[in-house]
């Protein structure tokens, strides 16, 4: 079998190649392959210096994801950076395209680094739940001192060439051919006689509490109950420890977190994230050409889904009822590109915005590729949206709409192209936030769910299918968890301490703050909305109902279930009246954190399976990744389905019974539930079962 690693030697310089494509990542055989070409080196008299360089777009990429889950081989990569670094002859780092995680700390194992413009260096460990773990924690601080490295490594960050340069993470930048510039540096190191460099020789970083104290105050903060972070500074701070032992400490906290319930969440999401466009009914599909998009109505959603086109390079024509409205939404999209551009998502404002056209006649669309329709959630509004699409729209243009619940199939029927409608359902802002619900009615062309598919890539989106019911995947769901939480309101919880459970579960707000800064109007006309259809049984917040008419909407109005200064809310003690009215002679009950918790999650399983069961969802990993990237859930979780396994199906389907005791309407266990427990089986393994 051929290295992936090729050695050649030309004038006493050494050329180390890595060349395992697609990203040369970190596998055994590239390990082995760099061990092997330092043992080369050492034995080569007629190579002084070596240059350690990617082939390809990149330098080196982490860790081999193919390994995941599997024993370790050897050499193992703390080794192999060492192995590099013991080198008695120089070998310089010659960096292209990025060089994170274990590639950076490759790159921090060798004597020298160089970098071309565009590389990037960093340390995205704690994303799948650990902290480097090869030196890097130890390193690192060697070369920068401690705030930079406690900005990069716990937030999982990177740094550009120039910023790498600016903190002395490497040494040089070129503009110009890598392995060039490499050569040209090592014959200026030759002829200076520069020994090798070690990093590990260096001293430890200069003190700095401070440094450390707003690190673990800042990351106590914002990783809700994530653990890899704070153990990343921890690991830093083991860097004021003589070499070995550091590295001894960073090992021994890095194979703890290999051992974490979270590290597995995390994991599970970084696969799924990978398999979830992955339909077989899209294989070999081609989807048709988008390059122009129309958008109906320039509110808050259809102004974000505009700047999001724009953002990825497509020319928009978005429709407004009026010119003042229109302008009105060229001022929004403006605003959100220049924002764009102070966060460094895009260069130049004015260029993506010339490609932006605003009107007021239906007819301005008729070469459009595709128009997403954002207007009120009302289904006769959308029926009188689509009648106009199909009347001035090409043949072969796709018909979309943003509706949050509503049918689309009875959307379609409004058009004498059902074929070629399909919903693309963005979460606000849209131009940000990374869900894309589509939305596939049983009469859509399959190229266009391709399409929906193609376009969610380009916009940097991830896409989930979802079948045609009353909120997708998402707002059913969040429907039912956001009824389990009423109903612990009226057995005795408070709003508040809902709120605070859920929080402490890892969610970044709880239902009713959500629902302050959604809009208690939302709520309100939703319920409106299924007043006809609404079953004797269910629960309805009454309470709810009267702060809406009080006209207690939330932040918007200042007053809700919190009031307001600003954005920062204190809880309305006017509520409570209302919720003791509500409850009336019901039984009361006290509820812990953990009680809480566990009937909101148990609410969101149970009818998370009910939608797979259905079909509505095709695999449990598509309610995780829908959870995850447009609900908040905790992603070192991994998914509620994730989530449902790892405390057990069989409990939680037990808990659910008992509740169904007095309760039977809300807790009805969904059939799938019982099948796996009855069966022995996980949502795990309906996963795997639809790989096959």
């Amino acid at each position: 079998m051929t290295s992936p690693v090729r050695y050649s030697s030309a004038d006493g310089i050494a050329v180390i190649t890595i060349d395992n494509p697609p990203v040369n990542a970190l596998g055994q055989a590239v390990r082995q392959g760099l061990w092997d070409a330092i043992d080369r080196l050492a034995q080569d008299d007629s190579a002084h210096i070596a240059i350690l360089h990617g082939a390809g777009s990149l330098f080196l990429g982490g860790a081999d994801i193919s390994e995941f889950g599997k024993p370790p081989q050897p050499p193992a990569l703390p080794d192999v950076c060492a192995r590099i670094e013991a080198s008695a002859k120089p070998v310089i780092a010659a960096v292209h395209g990025p060089a994170l995680g274990g590639g950076c700390e490759v790159a921090l194992g060798c004597h020298f680094r160089l970098a071309q413009t565009g590389a990037r260096f960093g340390f995205p460990e704690v994303k799948l739940g650990l902290l480097p773990g090869a030196g890097g924690t130890q390193r690192m601080p060697r070369l920068t001192g401690y705030a930079a490295a406690l900005d990069m490594i716990p937030a999982g960050g990177a740094a550009s060439a120039k910023g790498a340069l600016e903190i002395g993470l490497i040494d040089r930048v070129t503009d110009g051919d890598i392995v060039e510039a490499a050569k040209d540096y090592a014959r200026e190191l030759l002829t200076a006689g520069t020994a090798p460099r070690r990093v590990s020789d260096l001293p430890s970083p200069a003190p700095d509490a401070q440094a450390f104290d707003t690190a673990r105050a800042l990351w106590a903060k914002k990783s809700r109950g994530e653990v890899a972070p704070l153990q990343a500074i921890d690991a830093v701070a083991a860097a004021a420890l003589p070499f070995a032992d550091g590295m001894a400490e960073e090992r021994r906290l890095f194979l703890e977190l290999m051992e974490t319930p979270q590290r597995a969440g995390l994991i599970h999401a970084f696969f799924n994230d990978r398999k979830v466009s992955k339909l077989p009914e899209l294989k070999g599909v081609a989807p048709r050409d988008v390059a122009h998009v129309g958008v109906i109505g320039g509110g808050t959603m259809g102004a974000g889904i505009a700047t999001a086109c724009l953002l990825s390079s497509l020319s928009v024509t978005l429709i407004e009822r009026d010119d003042a409205s229109a302008d009105k939404a060229r001022t929004t999209i403006t605003a959100n590109l220049d924002a764009a551009v102070k966060r460094g998502k895009l260069r130049d404002a004015a260029a993506a915005l010339s490609q932006l056209t605003t009107a007021t006649d239906y007819t301005a669309l008729s070469d459009v590729n595709l128009t997403i329709e954002a207007v009120f959630e009302d289904m006769t509004v959308k029926k009188e949206v689509f009648a106009q699409l199909d009347a001035v729209m090409k043949p072969g243009a796709i018909l979309a709409t943003n509706t949050s619940y509503l049918d689309v199939a009875e959307i379609a029927e409004s058009t004498k192209r059902p074929q070629d409608v399909i919903g693309l359902h963005f979460f606000s802002p849209a131009h940000v936030m990374k869900l894309l619900e589509v939305v596939v009615p049983d009469g859509t062309a399959t190229d266009v769910t391709a399409t929906a598919f193609a376009l969610a890539k380009r916009l940097g989106k991830v896409a989930v299918r979802a079948g045609n019911c009353d909120g997708f995947i998402g707002n059913r769901i969040l429907a039912t968890y956001r009824g389990a939480a009423d109903r612990m309101i009226l057995d005795g919880a408070s709003p508040f301490d809902i709120d605070a459970a859920i929080k402490g579960f890892g969610l970044p707000m709880g239902p009713f703050e959500m629902a302050d800064l959604a809009g208690l109007d939302i709520g309100y006309m939703t319920r409106a909305r299924k007043v006809a259809t609404r079953d004797a049984r269910d629960v309805t917040p009454t309470w709810a109902d009267e702060m809406y008419h009080k006209g207690w909407l939330g932040q918007k109005t200042g007053q809700g279930y919190y009031t307001y200064e600003g954005r920062k809310g204190t809880p309305n003690p006017e509520v409570g009246p209302l919720i003791i009215a509500a409850r009336g002679d019901r039984p009361q009950q006290s509820f812990d954190a953990e009680q809480i918790q566990r009937r909101y999650m148990a609410a969101m399983v149970n009818e998370a399976a009910k939608v797979v069961g259905e079909g509505i969802a095709a695999r449990p990993l598509d309610v995780d990744v829908t959870l995850l990237y447009g609900y908040g859930f905790p992603r070192w979780r991994g998914g509620p389905m994730h989530w449902a396994d790892s405390v057990g199906l069989p409990a939680l389907l037990d808990d659910i019974r008992t509740w169904a005791e007095t309760d039977p309407y809300f807790w009805q266990p969904a059939p799938l539930l019982e099948q796996l427990v009855s069966d022995g089986r996980s949502f795990a393994d309906l996963n795997k079962d639809s790989t096959k």
